[in-house]
């Protein structure tokens, strides 16, 4: 089964924690977090719809000014979401600059703020010099901050002596098409079956579609497709070790098919974690363990650790690997 997104971290271990997240079938990307993005090809940035941002602290803001740069003259909005505050944050990197000149670029930047249980959209058009313009305040159901049919993106709140949000990006279902069921039905292979597959993931079973000159309703075409689990990935950063803050992580990343997780200090450093507000490497694999994800990647190591990556990843996988 071929999932719909693909995803890989930006930077090494003890660069600034940022997840690229493609989408296969569309030209789209998001981001997770945006601190150093200097590995990213224009290309790449470009295709970017929505950023996830854990909290503003430079080594997860800094990108900012690139992304805007890449994107000034991009008919098509981008997405900005994060914290309480991220919507001064953002007006604050764009005060920065003088805007004299940019009245007939089409970049429209929606920033989406969560305060309390409600989402406040506000935007900075690039036509208006990027000044602010309140759009909306909407009430966030289950803590999903995105909805879409091909896939939904939700957060938890945590603290790292500020407020940090982690999120999770999760596909409702792959569709696996029974290709012997389509050769006995004698159907052909061809665009069509992706756009009977938008039709699943959209719920639009009463629409019916045509296929060599021949019109099936959906429920005639629904015994060829197989539908199986969707994909899940995960991004926690930055978060004091806490039993609080543990448990609302365990919840958001549960059943994950891959969770990206901090593992800045060592056990042995425990007292500095907690000085730091950071996790250690041993609690990151006992998250991993206790929300049974299928796969574990650390990032976002001390530099202190430079000379030994190879001790905290042991110790991440010492811990998820342990029996309960």
């Amino acid at each position: 089964m071929r999932p719909s997104f693909i995803h890989s971290p930006v930077n090494g271990l003890f660069e600034d924690p940022v997840v690229y997240v493609q989408f296969l079938y569309e030209k789209r990307a998001i981001l997770f977090d945006a601190g150093d993005i200097d590995n990213l090809t224009p290309r790449q940035i470009n295709k970017l719809t929505d950023v996830f941002i854990t909290h503003t602290h430079i080594d997860h803001f800094i990108g900012f000014d690139k992304l805007l740069r890449v994107l000034l003259r991009r008919p098509e909005p981008v997405n900005i979401y994060g914290p309480e505050g991220i919507t001064k944050a953002v007006k604050g990197k764009l005060s920065g600059y003088t805007w004299n000149l940019v009245e007939e670029y089409p970049l429209v930047i929606f920033v989406k703020e969560l305060v309390g249980g409600d989402l406040k959209t506000t935007k900075f058009p690039a036509e208006q010099r990027f000044s602010e313009v309140p759009v909306d305040m909407k009430q966030i159901d289950n803590n999903i901050l995105l909805q879409e049919p091909l896939f939904n993106v939700s957060f938890a709140r945590v603290n790292h002596g500020i407020p940090v949000l982690a999120f999770a990006i999760k596909e409702p279902f792959h569709i696996n098409i029974d290709k012997e069921r389509l050769k006995a039905k004698g159907l052909p292979v061809g665009p069509w079956l992706s756009h009977f597959k938008t039709m699943i993931r959209e719920g639009r079973d009463n629409e019916s579609i045509e296929v060599d000159g021949r019109t099936y309703s959906f429920s005639e075409l629904m015994d060829i497709v197989r539908l199986t689990e969707g994909q899940k990935v995960s991004y926690v950063v930055d978060m004091a070790p806490t039993e609080e803050n543990i448990s609302a992580v365990i919840e958001l990343v549960e059943g994950s098919h891959t969770l990206y997780i901090e593992a800045y200090f060592l056990k042995e450093d425990a007292d500095r974690a907690l000085q730091r507000n950071h996790l250690t490497a041993d609690i990151a694999g006992y998250i991993a363990r206790r929300a049974k994800v299928k796969e574990v990647r650390p990032l976002h190591l001390s530099p202190k650790y430079r000379d030994c990556p190879e001790r905290v990843i042991s110790e991440v996988m010492l811990s998820f690997r342990a029996e309960d």
